[in-house]
């Protein structure tokens, strides 16, 4: 019987391998992120070595925002939260609204390319492998939720593109964790400035009360994860949580694929930047 498993199990091995080989010589394509022939069936069209590449957060990161701590940081302070988070306004709860952040890897390198491919080429197969590895993020560290809900654009830009990158994440995600999806829950209100790059203070002032829930949307006690494809500052991530505490969110968790590693966090914390509200 094991030996007849074996075999069977062999066959299984060899008869997948053919399938690629003879995919890649009739339907022959490159990585669409560094040209390298596709040798096996798959519809995201990223090679493995591309796939392997994005450097997954798997080091000590800051218990609310998810951003990583160097070891030294968390001896010197006996905190699991990094100088932004520890320095919360003494008039407010928290440093943002949402409850923890969580995201699967930096926004660097080859992970760059394939979120701008998830985001201007309506990728879904690629959508559904983030998916993949956000619910991972979501079982390996004991999070949970009763919803899963997309950060939404703007009806106009969403007209224009014709779908929601974050849609593209959530909707599988969902799926695979058994929740209900709820992208019609919040909305946004205010589009994003015309303006291509925006500066720290311009991403914070832009989302300002920019989200709310669409009237009529139960909210009340229900544990939200929020998700995106990147995040940033934590600006939106900060705002759709307003918009959802304040309609009686019990708890807001942020979901993001890419978590940008190189930028200061201007936000809650800080002086309020010239110009700002």
């Amino acid at each position: 019987m094991g030996e007849r498993s074996i075999s069977r199990g062999n066959l299984g091995s060899w008869l997948a391998e053919a399938r690629d080989a003879v995919v890649s010589i009739f339907f022959s394509a490159g990585c669409r992120i560094c040209d390298q022939l596709l040798t096996r069936a798959s519809r995201v069209p990223i090679c493995d070595e591309c796939l392997a590449s994005f450097v997954p957060l798997t080091e000590k990161v800051c218990e609310i925002c998810g951003r990583p701590i160097q070891s030294t940081a968390l001896h010197d302070t006996g905190q699991n939260r990094c100088q932004i988070c520890r320095e919360k306004p003494p008039d407010q709860e928290r440093t943002y609204a949402f409850d923890r952040a969580r995201s699967f890897a930096a926004y660097d390198g080859p992970l760059v390319r394939a979120i701008l491919l998830l985001k201007f080429e309506r990728m879904e197969p690629l959508g559904a492998w983030f998916a993949e590895r956000l619910a991972e993020v979501v079982h390996t560290q004991g999070l949970h939720g009763d919803v899963v809900v997309p950060v939404p654009l703007h009806r106009d830009r969403e007209r224009e593109r014709g779908y929601n990158q974050a849609d593209l994440i959530a909707r599988p995600l969902a799926r695979r964790l058994k929740l209900p999806h709820r992208a019609v829950l919040l909305v946004r209100t205010r589009p994003r400035p015309d303006k291509h790059v925006l500066s720290l203070e311009e991403r914070w002032e832009s989302v300002r009360g920019a989200f709310a829930t669409r009237p009529g949307s139960q909210v009340d006690n229900l544990r939200v994860l929020l998700v995106d494809d990147v995040m940033t500052t934590g600006a939106t991530l900060d705002a759709c949580a307003r918009a959802l505490r304040d309609a009686g969110a019990k708890s807001v968790l942020g979901l993001t694929v890419a978590r940008a590693m190189r930028n200061p966090i201007i936000g809650p914390s800080s002086p309020e930047p010239k110009g700002a509200r």
